[in-house]
């Protein structure tokens, strides 16, 4: 199997931005306060000049009203900060692969700017490939027929027609298989090296930032391309995870470094 770069949409940073802050695989949801509250928090003290959200904000994601149609549901909660937090630097959104269903209703509400998979941002006289991961891994052929399926516009269609109490339990089942999955599994598919670098050249770029694979890293792909690796959220782990990955215009060029949600 392989994985052409899909159609390319392009952003080019204002020259104002100094820095610039990348997240994914938070994996939100009401029983892990831990992690929700130490994602607020860095939301009101990033000193970021814009935040992007590269997929898999949330565990799950059945439909816009969940958040839009509660105001005391736990999506509504988020969508308060994600407001609050949009009136002071942009936030960008990438779907990922638990919370493709977020819609364009969701995104205006909390004045989220959405952001194509993939997708090249200009910062620094640097061109940055950006994408949440999950089409890059190759190896996992059940999951990339899964995502074949729920990711055409009949599924989704079909399944948002459902109740919100369906959709939700659906969800919970979704869920349970697949922690049910990862348990029994004695390693888990990573990105495709191969793919990885033709979707880096097709883009006229040498750096790849990710997340999907809850492996944060820097990987040398060789000719001068890497690709970075997102840490995943989780507050609750014996080891807890909450890594921001920053890139910072450095004279003409950029650097990147992994900082602590609380750091300036």
């Amino acid at each position: 199997m392989s994985a052409t770069l899909p159609p390319l949409t392009e952003l080019i940073a204002p020259a104002s931005w100094r820095r610039v802050d990348f997240i994914s695989d938070l994996h939100l949801h009401a029983s892990d306060e831990a992690t929700y509250l130490a994602w607020q928090q860095y939301l009101e003290q990033s000193c970021a000049d814009a935040v992007f959200i590269l997929g898999d904000l949330f565990e799950a994601w059945v439909g816009d009203d969940a958040a839009l149609g509660a105001s005391d549901s736990f999506e509504a909660r988020c969508a308060q900060v994600l407001r609050r937090a949009a009136q002071r630097r942009p936030l960008y959104f990438m779907h990922g692969n638990r919370d493709f269903l977020v819609g364009s209703a969701f995104l205006q509400n909390c004045q989220l700017q959405s952001l194509h998979d993939p997708c090249v941002l200009e910062f620094a006289a640097q061109r940055w490939l950006l994408t949440h991961g999950d089409a890059l891994c190759l190896a996992d052929t059940d999951y990339m027929q899964f995502r074949q399926q729920v990711r055409s516009d009949a599924w989704q269609q079909a399944f948002l027609a459902q109740p919100l109490a369906q959709r939700q339990q659906v969800a919970r089942e979704l869920r349970e298989q697949s922690q049910r999955v990862q348990r029994a599994a004695e390693t888990y598919a990573d990105v495709d090296q191969a793919a990885a670098c033709a979707w880096l050249d097709a883009a006229r770029a040498t750096h790849m930032i990710h997340g999907h694979t809850h492996r944060p890293a820097l990987h040398d792909l060789g000719q001068e391309r890497q690709r970075w690796v997102l840490s995943d959220w989780d507050c609750t782990a014996p080891s807890p995870r909450a890594q921001v990955l920053r890139l910072e215009r450095a004279g003409a060029a950029a650097t990147l470094r992994r900082i602590a949600p609380g750091s300036a």
